[in-house]
């Protein structure tokens, strides 16, 4: 039981970070699923960095630089140049694999992946007094900083929505950007911020990815959980404690089907779509939600 839900835990700090990304942009009013390129890109470039410079924290930052321009550029591009968001996004995705595959390949040579051997992973924070707990610390303690950069960050999104003006001016931007111009408001400002914003949170979230969960890079290792993430901010109603709820349940179907790995009367081939068949039920569930608050209410004959 500990096992699953330190896996758990492990698993889903990647989608909440990105996820927690998807949530500023979509409170500014932004479709924003370029979540898995720019998490592409933290993993390739944070692995990159530390193979460069030899220290982790270093090659976070360079994950966090080259992912935050590649979100600037995204932005621009869809509020600026008014691009589809959609098809732009998929340009990112694909321009992200593209890359970070030839940049492999062209750095490391014909070998498909970045190994454990040659670069240096996040180094796990030990809590004193509370791992020595019972039951509780070996599922609270042990973890690189990113998973408790990641519980910091929900509160601090919480923290800015609701208890902030920036916070209402950027639910404002989203619900109604025309009220929001004629109010003063900078809507593009606070559009191209949040895209920008959400490139910081990739960035965090790819380099947990092959930094910290694994210490390795292959080609398109963040494997469509840029597109969870973004159904975890969906299904999270793109509040930060719902969303950190929903990207447990997603880590938790992983972990899942890792372990289910292990049961060899199990095809493969099933273990391995569990995740995603959670994703899609999660927004059928939403969907059917939404359809049933909008339905009018019958009024007596």
């Amino acid at each position: 039981m500990v096992d699953l839900l330190t896996g758990t835990i492990r698993t889903a700090t990647p989608i909440l970070l990105a996820a927690l990304g998807g949530l500023i942009c979509e409170r500014a009013g932004i479709f924003n699923i370029a979540l898995e390129g720019l998490m592409l890109f933290g993993a390739f470039f944070g692995i990159f960095g530390v193979y460069l410079l030899g220290n982790p924290w270093l090659g976070v930052g360079m994950a966090i630089l080259i992912t935050t321009l590649l979100a600037f550029l995204f932005a621009v591009l869809i509020v600026r140049f008014h691009s589809d968001p959609t098809i732009t996004a998929l340009g990112v995705n694909m321009l992200a694999e593209g890359i970070t595959t030839f940049s492999m390949k062209f750095v490391f040579g014909d070998q498909g992946s970045i190994h454990a051997a040659q670069v240096v992973g996040l180094p796990k924070v030990r809590i004193p007094l509370l791992e020595d707990i019972p039951g509780i610390g070996p599922v609270l303690s042990g973890y690189t900083p990113m998973v408790y950069i990641s519980w910091i960050l929900v509160a601090a999104c919480a923290f800015l929505l609701y208890r902030t003006s920036v916070g209402v001016n950027l639910r404002m931007v989203g619900e109604n950007p025309k009220a929001a111009a004629t109010a003063g408001i900078p809507v593009t400002r606070y559009q191209v911020v949040a895209i920008t914003v959400s490139g910081v949170f990739c960035a965090l979230a790819g380099a947990h990815l092959s930094m910290g969960y694994v210490t390795m890079f292959t080609e398109n290792m963040t494997a469509g959980r840029g597109f969870i993430a973004y159904t975890a901010v969906v299904f999270g109603k793109a509040d930060p404690l719902m969303v950190l709820l929903a990207s447990l349940i997603f880590g938790a179907a992983e972990t899942f089907s890792y372990r289910a790995q292990q049961f060899g009367n199990i095809p493969s081939s099933i273990v391995m779509m569990m995740p995603y068949v959670i994703t899609i039920i999660a927004l059928l569930v939403r969907r059917a939600d939404t359809k049933k608050k909008r339905r009018p209410a019958c009024r007596a004959a």
